[in-house]
């Protein structure tokens, strides 16, 4: 039997499955609120964690979640293993405080030992334990996850002093780019070591849509693409739901093979720019329909996705970004129900 993952793996390599694929990034924003436990409980008490992304495959049988089973603390844990700040609540994921805002101070940066830096070792061990606990049921956890390089120096320093530095010494950025990307490479293969069947991986990095194209291609392409090299032979799948229409061509070129982007941009304009070389995962409006909408405003949303998207395949239906917080279950039914009814 074909399952909802069989047809994303069939989208995600361009082809075109016989039912355009429903695909939703969902971490801590989204499930404590879903599951109505305190946020920091999701993270702190293993059971409710597995209990609450067990319920998503029974809850949501036709959705595919990315990654899925994500052992995730927020964005915390990479910029965790550097030293930055942390702050937890009950109703949110943690915040996140820059230690020095000076680029300077992090041009010395070293890379971090995801077996023993920050909150990484953490996220090693439950990986391990869980999939070897969902084994027992027939069940695994195919996809592991990292926040990109800029993403990550932005939580070191702070985001306007990074732009700033992109803007007047590239070199700097490009230097401490270089080592947060050798961090993030490390990380990944420690993730996909702790699990027993790796298929996929998620890279998360939207301050990427906020440079020029030109400083993108001379400063982060390079990085963004060394990592996405690094992969090859597993599904790739790059979130950016900044609007970057600027950046489409360019980013094509960086070796991913899935594209989760913004809402703000015209699907057709992104498909048209980055051609069939990247299948396209969005892109509903994950706030103002997915949480504000009714089912209808999805259907409709959905509908007009599908309609500048779908023809030849290549296509995952989703939010433009990840799930966000307090979307109503009945709104991710419509995205279903919107894809099965499709006909192309």
């Amino acid at each position: 039997m074909t399952t909802a993952w069989d047809n994303f793996k069939l989208a995600a390599k361009l082809g075109k499955p016989e039912k355009v694929p429903v695909a939703l990034i969902v971490d801590s924003p989204w499930l404590p609120g879903h599951a109505g436990i305190d946020t920091r409980d999701y993270f702190l008490f293993p059971e409710k964690w597995l209990e609450i992304n067990k319920g998503l495959l029974t809850r949501f049988p036709d959705v595919v979640w990315v990654p899925g089973f994500w052992v995730e603390y927020g964005m915390a844990a990479e910029p965790s293993a550097h030293g930055a700040r942390m702050r937890f609540y009950a109703d949110h994921p943690p915040a996140i405080e820059p230690i020095a805002e000076d680029l300077d101070f992090w041009s010395e940066l070293r890379p971090a030992n995801p077996r023993e830096d920050g909150l990484m070792p953490l996220v090693l061990r439950m990986y391990k334990v869980m999939d070897e606990r969902l084994a027992a049921e027939g069940l695994g956890i195919r996809m592991v996850a990292a926040r990109g390089p800029m993403t990550v120096a932005s939580w070191l320093s702070g985001i306007s002093p990074l732009m700033m530095e992109v803007a007047l010494n590239p070199d700097r950025v490009s230097k401490i780019l270089k080592t947060v990307t050798t961090t993030i490479i490390r990380w990944l293969h420690a993730q996909l070591e702790s699990i027993r069947d790796p298929e996929g991986i998620l890279l998360l990095d939207d301050v990427v849509g906020m440079v020029s194209k030109e400083h993108y291609e001379a400063i982060i392409h390079p990085h963004l693409k060394r990592i996405f090299d690094e992969f090859d032979g597993l599904i790739r799948i790059y979130h950016n739901d900044t609007p970057c229409a600027h950046l489409a061509e360019s980013l094509a070129q960086a070796n991913f093979d899935v594209f989760n982007f913004s809402h703000e941009v015209d699907a057709a304009e992104i498909k048209a720019k980055m051609g069939h070389r990247v299948a396209l995962m969005g892109n509903v409006a994950p706030l103002d329909v997915g949480v504000r909408g009714k089912p209808e405003d999805v259907l409709r949303s959905a509908r007009a996705v599908l309609e500048k998207t779908a023809a030849g395949g290549g296509l995952i239906l989703s939010f433009g970004g990840g799930v966000s917080g307090e979307t109503p279950a009945e709104n991710i039914d419509a995205l279903v129900q919107a894809a099965k009814e499709w006909e192309s």
